[in-house]
């Protein structure tokens, strides 16, 4: 679910923090800059490991901070394609179960991976599976708040980096609603699966 990721990165030290050691300020300002981000194509940055490498350090003409060239390692978060995490139902939905690991909220479960047959029902909100025994049928709600087993099937990096002006231009905002409630576009999401025996709502395997 963690990994290590080896970065390299320029960090500028402002004057005001020069008393500081150095790995103490590099470390505050790398921090700063990519913990709670989502790098493209590499994971939610959680914290500094550790600091491999510290380059010289320059001062440039206008600028009085000092320029860093750091090597370093960065606690990530990645699961791997078909790793098992256990989470809870934040809310459902057509798209399917949203879940949420707490720290990490953009995890879907599309209806097509759900214990099969499933249905969404519109009054309640929430999917549920038909499940069949000798009985009968018996609906088995994905209720929000309820822990859930899913395994990692899919994951989808978006580029979210400011777009030109052109590019806005093309996607105009809805009628009647300021730029800053439009939604805004995970930069990274999972995409779950619960369509296999053990997965799904820890109650359904426990009782």
């Amino acid at each position: 679910m963690f990994v290590l990721v080896e970065m390299v990165d320029t960090v500028r030290i402002p004057p005001w923090n020069f008393q500081r050691q150095l790995n103490e300020a590099v470390t505050e300002e790398l921090n700063k800059k990519l913990a709670n981000k989502v790098v493209y194509n590499v994971g939610l940055c959680i914290c500094l490991y550790d600091i491999i490498k510290l380059e010289d350090s320059y001062i440039f003409p206008g600028d009085g901070a000092s320029h860093t060239k750091v090597h370093f390692r960065y606690v990530v978060f990645h699961p791997f394609l078909d790793e098992i995490l256990v989470g809870k139902i934040k809310y459902c939905s057509q798209e399917g179960v949203h879940v949420s690991l707490g720290f990490f909220d953009d995890i879907v479960i599309p209806p097509e991976s759900l214990q099969q047959p499933a249905k969404f029902d519109e009054a309640e909100q929430v999917w549920l599976w038909e499940y069949e025994t000798d009985e009968g049928a018996h609906d088995l709600y994905m209720d929000q708040g309820e822990e859930i087993r899913f395994r990692v099937s899919d994951e989808l990096f978006l580029d979210t980096s400011p777009t030109g002006p052109s590019k806005a231009s093309e996607t105009p905002a809805a009628p009647g609603v300021p730029e800053t409630e439009q939604k805004k576009e995970a930069p990274y999401t999972l995409i779950g699966s619960i369509s296999e025996p053990g997965l799904g709502l820890l109650s359904w395997w426990n009782n």
